[in-house]
């Protein structure tokens, strides 16, 4: 017997939609398999739910071993092959097809991963507003049937090299999460003073000596009209004192209504200690001397999709926090909008933190940012790189202990969601502004190395996705080996 070209529906029984009702999520018999089950390839039955309704004629809808179950909605064309099957029907958005005595049903399981089959689908999907297909499309996709004994052998060949493809992938899927978990240890070493020399450690080894906020100034002056000598040691200064530094410029310089008020500490009790020279602050001490340093976007209701336009002062949200990539996205205001919502501008050097779904990302924007706003998922705050770094900044918000005290006081059930009060009460880890510098430079290089070898892994990844695809091209083009 040679090969043949034959459709779905010609090597399978009559196809079946599955059973409409409400899922629950336990005091069920009977569970009901979603589209949503079967998108990661595997099905964990433990998540999935439960008839609220069962049928009338529950065997009518049962699902057995070797059957096929193909979403017409949704992810549609995801298929999966029932194995180890617990109690269950299937729900509307899925069709059942189940095999015929003359094709093998893993192999029609492969072909329903194989680029042909998608190509197929996405034919019969394109110019839908909503992607779907109903079972008469699918029964009318074609394959390639080989006889039934080479089914077999092609089945196990794909397998023993899918076997192999996921070996690899395994490996590089631990890589990935080594790779992880080192960048988490590189910003926890970071932010507990462990990563570089302490600033204290350097000047004693150096012999340089406290100096006060008043002669650091004086000393600045000096070095401003040349009066250091050369080789003379910098003085240092404390985070304590830093921190008394940045207070005493933003009473100065406040641009605000009214009086200024001071910003409140943070609450150290039952914090760790510190290494030697740093203190624990708050963002609203640390911000820049203007009333809407550390800001949250507006309310909805100022910035509907209505006031877009095609080009202008550019809208920063989530996109661009998630992606960390300042450019993307084309939301944008015309100056009379960007002028109303003025209190919600950003500039270079500004870091946006995320309050929603992934709180508490945060990107730094660089200096060739365009000038833009921020929306209500957001929340800007603008420090004087004069006295702390943005970076370590942006670092600090990225380690555990940032990630942890957000966890600890987010609300919103499954997603997290900050607020500006939360922020706010964050107390941060804060070091000489020198040894900032130098924390910064050494994540950075760190880092760097990190994202080298995880593009490596990525790629070798795709590559991995790519080899399965050729697998299954050769395969059913009669070239399993």
């Amino acid at each position: 017997m040679r090969w043949s070209t034959v459709t779905i529906g010609g090597v399978c029984s009559k196809p079946q939609y599955g059973w409409t009702t409400k899922a629950m999520s336990e005091g069920g018999r009977i569970r009901l398999l979603r589209t949503t089950d079967i998108t990661s390839g595997e099905i964990d039955w433990s998540t999935v739910p439960f008839c609220t309704d069962e049928p009338p004629d529950v065997d009518k809808y049962l699902l057995h071993e070797g059957d096929i179950v193909i979403s017409r909605a949704g992810s549609v064309g995801v298929s999966y092959l029932i194995t180890r099957v617990k109690p269950s029907v299937f729900a509307s958005y899925l069709i059942r097809f189940r095999p015929g005595p003359t094709v093998e049903g893993r192999y029609l399981a492969y072909f329903l991963k194989s680029r042909d089959y998608w190509q197929q689908i996405a034919d019969n999907t394109s110019g839908i507003a909503i992607p779907n297909v109903n079972a008469s499309k699918i029964s009318d996709i074609r394959l390639p049937l080989a006889p039934l004994a080479l089914q077999r052998r092609i089945v196990a060949e794909i397998e023993k090299q899918f076997s192999r493809l996921d070996q690899a992938v395994a490996s590089l899927q631990r890589v990935k999460a080594q790779l992880k978990r080192y960048k988490a240890s590189v910003l926890k070493a970071a932010v507990e003073g462990r990563l570089v020399e302490t600033e204290a450690d350097r000047a004693r080894r150096e012999g340089r000596s406290f100096e006060t906020g008043a002669e650091l100034a004086a000393q600045g002056s000096a070095n401003a009209a040349g009066g250091r000598k050369p080789g003379a040691a910098l003085p240092y200064e404390t985070g304590e004192q830093l921190l008394k530094r940045i207070l005493d410029t933003r009473r100065s310089q406040w641009k605000g209504n009214g009086k200024y008020k001071e910003p409140a500490a943070p609450d150290t009790s039952g914090l760790p200690k510190l290494p030697e020279g740093w203190v624990w602050c708050g963002f609203e001490q640390v911000s820049s001397a203007d009333k809407h340093a550390l800001k949250a976007g507006p309310f909805g209701s100022a910035l509907k999709k209505d006031v877009y336009v095609p080009s202008g002062y550019k809208i920063y949200g989530q996109e661009q926090v998630i992606r960390g990539d300042h450019s993307f996205g084309d939301y944008f205001i015309e100056e009379a909008k960007f002028r109303e919502l003025e209190n919600c501008t950003v500039k270079p050097g500004d870091l946006l933190i995320s309050l929603v779904g992934t709180a508490g990302k945060v990107l730094v924007l660089p200096e060739n940012a365009r000038p833009g706003i921020i929306n209500p998922r957001l929340i800007k705050l603008s420090l004087n790189p004069s006295f702390i770094a943005p970076a370590y900044a942006a670092y600090m918000l990225q380690s555990a202990w940032a990630t942890l005290f957000f966890k600890g006081q987010a609300h919103g059930g499954t997603m997290e969601i900050l607020n500006l009060g939360i922020v706010k009460t964050l107390p941060v880890p804060l070091p000489p502004l020198r040894e900032q510098h130098r924390i910064v430079a050494e994540v950075d290089r760190r880092l760097s190395i990190v994202r080298e070898v995880e593009a490596e892994v990525d790629a070798n990844l795709k590559r991995a996705q790519a080899l399965r695809q050729s697998v299954l091209t050769r395969a059913f083009a009669g070239d399993a080996g």
